[in-house]
């Protein structure tokens, strides 16, 4: 029989450290990352579990649902500052749900015993896995913020705006008229010339629209009645009601400056946009629109527009320079060559604004095929991985007076522009109305001449074809006005 020891306690057993089911634990957490709820399934909880797997089917098979049954109305909803709060929040929610399900799925499965260096690497591991699940949330509702902080910043509006009916904004107006204003400020340029200006007539039925573009150039025109007192004798710039304007000046780009510089032209309007309400009251008192809102983009920053959406591909129809000034005897610093070109936001810019190789009328041209192209080519995926950066260019470059409350109908609409409207150019091309000039003043009958062609394109534009599936040719259209699509 053996004796017992005296004065020195039994030997303990000693457990093996549990490092295989630390190993199938990190393994269950990890599929109940992707999987919600497989953890608690094999940990014995399976009501737990099942709701989980049910709720995370439920979010899945909402989201695509809604992705593909309402891509139209997304597309309004994202425009909208009290859903893209709501936005907001639900990624945020979904962040804080996923990262504790992920946390507690670790618990739920964890063996007991561990040692202390094992339970902090473990945690370690896990909180890298929840910050992996988190951080592209995370990102996404930044994004997010930073369109509704980007879209309530353009689109401010302001008084010309009046109230808008969100629910039937075109509510008695079958047509709505943006100008579209190209200026060219920039460090080395006091003040903005507005070096392109088009109004974009767009059918709100059926989104066809009409591009007219009026030349940087045209030289002492008429101004409406209550600019009178100012220009009696036509627009003459600085040089006084009765002066005499030289060659090359009192042109059509110099009124933003004026309208900056003399708030009594556009009395309770901020600086900043005296000049844009200046140019739609005299552009609409010239073609006998009613001009509805404004877009000014600064060239300078267009750059920037173009880069951050991956550049933009175009038909260079001759060889362009790029820079110089023959009349100076500048040389070029280099050429577009004619063909289809993948342009960067450097060379778009000036694919849109050279002059040397042809006139302001191919410019004018040229500028509708661009801003057409970059409509058509915005590529989402880039948009998307690119957002930050271009919606800080869109901060710096863009200023609108259209409301906020307006952007999902413009959404709406310009989707029925995107896809199958028709959309015509008219450019004030002397070549190609008759009676129009630039060069001397442009009298009360070159007033009429412009009326008159705006309300033709405008007509033709809102005629049907003439046989089923047919489309306007330019033998229908008016004078001097032409198909984008087959003129670009």
């Amino acid at each position: 029989m053996a004796q017992r020891q005296y004065g020195r306690p039994a030997p303990r057993r000693r457990e093996p450290v549990p490092v295989a089911g630390l190993w199938r634990a990190l393994g269950l957490t990890l599929a109940s990352t992707v999987v919600w709820g497989v953890a608690h399934i094999w940990a014995g909880r399976r009501a737990a579990g099942f709701a989980l797997m049910g709720l995370l089917a439920a979010l899945v098979l909402g989201g695509v649902t809604a992705v593909l049954a309402f891509q139209d109305r997304l597309k309004q909803i994202v425009v909208q500052g009290s859903w893209l709060n709501a936005i907001i929040a639900g990624i945020l929610l979904l962040a804080a749900v996923w990262a504790l399900v992920v946390i507690r799925s670790f618990q739920v499965v964890c063996p007991a015993g561990l040692p202390t260096g094992m339970r902090i690497t473990a945690g370690a591991l896990v909180v890298i896995l929840t910050l992996f699940v988190c951080t592209p949330l995370v990102y996404a509702a930044n994004a997010t913020y930073v369109l509704r902080d980007t879209l309530s910043s353009i689109f401010s509006g302001d008084r010309s705006g009046g109230a808008v009916n969100a629910s039937n904004p075109w509510k008695n107006r079958p047509r709505v008229n943006i100008l579209l204003l190209g200026g060219d400020g920039g460090r080395d340029r006091t003040g903005i010339r507005t070096d392109s200006m088009t109004i974009a007539s767009i059918d709100t039925r059926t989104g066809n629209t009409v591009l007219l573009s009026l030349p940087r150039a045209l030289h002492q025109f008429q101004v409406p009645a209550r600019m009178r007192s100012v220009w009696p004798n036509g627009y003459t710039g600085d040089y006084g009601p009765d002066g005499t304007c030289p060659p090359g000046t009192c042109l059509l780009n110099e009124l933003y400056i004026q309208g900056e510089r003399r708030a009594n032209l556009e009395p309770g309007y901020e600086k900043g946009q005296r000049g844009p309400h200046l140019l739609e009251d005299v552009i609409g008192h010239l073609t006998g629109l009613k001009l509805d809102y404004y877009v000014l983009v600064n060239l300078e920053g267009f750059k920037d527009i173009v880069n951050a959406m991956g550049g933009v591909r175009v038909h260079v129809s001759r060889l362009l320079p790029i820079g110089g000034d023959p009349a100076r005897g500048i040389p070029p610093s280099g050429y577009l060559k004619p063909g289809w070109q993948h342009l960067d936001g450097e060379h778009a810019l000036w694919y849109g604004r050279t002059r040397h190789a042809d006139d302001d009328f191919h410019r004018m041209d040229r500028q509708k095929c661009l801003m057409r192209d970059i409509a058509h080519q915005a590529d989402p995926q880039r948009v998307v991985t690119h957002f930050e950066k271009l919606a800080h260019a869109a901060k710096k470059t863009i200023s609108t007076n259209i409301p906020a409350a307006l952007l999902p109908a413009l959404v709406k609409l310009s989707g029925k522009v995107k896809h199958g409207a028709d959309i015509s150019s008219l450019s004030y091309d002397p070549a190609k109305i008759p009676g129009f000039h630039t060069d001397r003043p442009a009298d009360a009958t070159i007033v009429q001449v412009m009326r008159r062609a705006a309300a033709d394109a405008i007509a033709r534009s809102t005629r049907p074809p003439a046989t089923p599936g047919a489309t306007p040719t330019a033998g229908r259209r008016a004078a001097g006005s032409v198909s984008l699509k087959n003129a670009c």
